[in-house]
């Protein structure tokens, strides 16, 4: 039956559109509730499985922006693509997910072969300080009050820097940074498609500024770099500026090979 990641980001054609798109049918899963909606991340990585499919012979997200109009729920969803340009290396993709004759996401997406790529992997960006795995916090010890908000965390292990909860005891650090290991549950192995979700998926950086509760993301861009080695990723989220009720979040994700995979920031509204 393959990865529950898998089956929960599944698209199925319904029909295609002249000039290179199509129409896509998707079940949105019930396990990724977190506050008041579907994870954003988890809906971007189902938006764009059906990009994929519209462009198989460019199959990795080089890039992806997507605008949040409304929130998700579980249940049926339609996506719609449109091939914008498709060229020698890249296509660019429209989509859009829609719910109810309401439409929820949408997106532009670049996308290429990973694998095709100059192998050549230099940043002057760091990793995340992590310790051992064993010496870091669980997700399966995180408050009550935030397993009930984000049932999606059983979805995938989490273990957090010792450093960077402190919210969860009620003494947020105030540096607005939170980090910690990942991995998906079934020991699904990280691949372009599921870093799109994997950038979304720590709490809210907000939590580390004393403001915790659910974030609606307004904008989300992604960027991934490298296809990821297999085994744990270490994930980073940061902010710098909290303004007009709103919040900048940046992440980074490194592979086991210790290279940045992936880049993302988003605009959220700060909690309520």
């Amino acid at each position: 039956m393959g990865a529950a990641f898998d089956r929960d980001i599944c698209v199925n054609a319904v029909s295609q559109r002249p000039g290179g798109g199509g129409e896509f049918s998707a079940e949105l899963s019930g396990g990724w509730i977190v506050g008041g909606g579907v994870n954003g991340g988890y809906l971007l990585a189902t938006l764009g499985n059906a990009v994929r499919s519209t462009v198989p012979a460019k199959p990795d997200p080089f890039t992806i922006s997507a605008y949040y109009l409304s929130a998700s729920v579980p249940g049926p969803a339609t996506i719609t693509t449109r091939i914008l340009r498709d060229g020698g290396s890249v296509a660019t993709v429209a989509a859009e997910l829609v719910q109810d004759g309401t439409a929820r996401i949408t997106a532009l997406a670049t996308y290429g072969d990973l694998a095709a790529l100059p192998e050549e992997h230099r940043t002057t960006a760091t990793p995340p300080d992590l310790p051992p795995r064993e010496q870091c916090v669980p997700n399966t010890m995180a408050p009550e009050q935030v397993r009930t908000m984000a049932p999606m965390m059983e979805r995938f292990e989490m273990l957090f820097h010792p450093d960077h909860i402190g919210w969860a005891v009620g003494e947020p650090s105030g540096r607005g940074v939170i980090s910690a290991w990942f991995r998906l549950e079934d020991g699904r192995e990280p691949d372009p498609l599921s870093l799109l979700t994997v950038v979304d998926l720590l709490p809210p950086v907000t939590f580390d500024l004393g403001r915790p509760g659910w974030a609606p993301t307004l904008e989300l861009t992604v960027h991934v770099r490298a296809l990821p080695a297999p085994g744990w990723l270490q994930v980073r989220h940061a902010t710098r500026n909290v303004a007009g009720g709103m919040f900048e979040e940046d992440c980074e994700v490194w592979d086991s090979a210790g290279r940045l995979v992936a880049q993302s920031r988003q605009l959220a509204r700060l909690p309520r």
